[in-house]
């Protein structure tokens, strides 16, 4: 698939994908429409600079816009993020070499699955609801962490952004969920990791298990330390997490 104006309009793309605002814009509007109201209500920065970003991502055709009586409507052209992802190379890095003009695209592989799993301290059902409870989560965590409408999204303490979806939730057992990190890529919307989250009985409290499929085996292998440093805190601090009495720190992301 090949993006109409060549280079140009590529560039026009990637730089209107630099800002992590309007990234952040297309997430929430990637698979659903939503008014300009909606959106600000989801951002820190006053509604003019919300309406400038949206402005940069409709003169980029990342989004669509649709007037609903004195209200506007925006929805993400998934098409558009396609197309430009398949100029890119993997996760869809900005650094990463424009593929030549008429070259193919790489045949696509079977996904790679890769495993993460900590025994923890707690109940089964106590388990499940660190990660379905946002309040909950965000103790353990030690980070801010949103779950709202099946979506959650935090950000680390060092600065790294993680985002997903729920896209199943089978208490007390199962979570089926989509999710990426940036890290030193541009994150597109679209092209998150399925896993899927798995809580068990053992006899040291509950065993959490994490499979996750990537596209390829470097991904997979990220996703994987990922996941693993994840774990690792939560079988920490879950027990903390879990005291009312207990005052767990819940530090702020790294400014920038």
């Amino acid at each position: 698939m090949s993006i109409e104006g060549g280079s140009d309009r590529t560039q026009q793309l990637l730089d209107a994908l630099s800002s992590p605002v309007r990234r952040e814009i297309l997430w929430l509007v990637w698979d659903r429409e939503l008014s300009a109201g909606e959106i600000s209500s989801a951002f820190a920065q006053g509604a003019p600079t919300i309406s400038s970003h949206l402005a940069v991502l409709r003169a980029s055709g990342l989004v669509t816009m649709t007037r609903d009586g004195t209200f506007r409507r925006y929805r993400a052209r998934q098409e558009e993020v396609r197309a430009l992802r398949g100029l890119l190379g993997p996760r869809g890095g900005a650094s990463a070499r424009l593929r030549p003009e008429g070259e193919p695209q790489a045949a696509s592989r079977m996904a790679v699955a890769s495993v993460a799993e900590v025994v923890a301290p707690c109940s089964p059902h106590d388990a499940f609801r660190a990660f379905t409870d946002a309040a909950l989560y965000s103790r353990w965590a030690g980070v801010p962490v949103t779950i709202e409408d099946g979506r959650f999204s935090l950000t680390m303490e060092w600065g790294l952004q993680v985002r997903g979806r729920y896209e199943a939730v089978y208490p007390p057992r199962l979570v089926l969920m989509r999710w990426d990190f940036a890290d030193d890529t541009v994150p597109l919307p679209g092209e998150a990791e399925r896993g899927y989250l798995e809580v068990w009985p053992d006899e040291g409290g509950s065993r959490v298990t994490v499979v996750q499929l990537s596209s390829d085996e470097r991904t997979g292998q990220r996703m994987q330390r990922a996941w693993a440093l994840m774990l690792g805190r939560f079988r920490d601090r879950v027990a903390d997490a879990l005291d009312p009495a207990c005052e767990m720190p819940v530090r702020s992301p790294r400014a920038g």
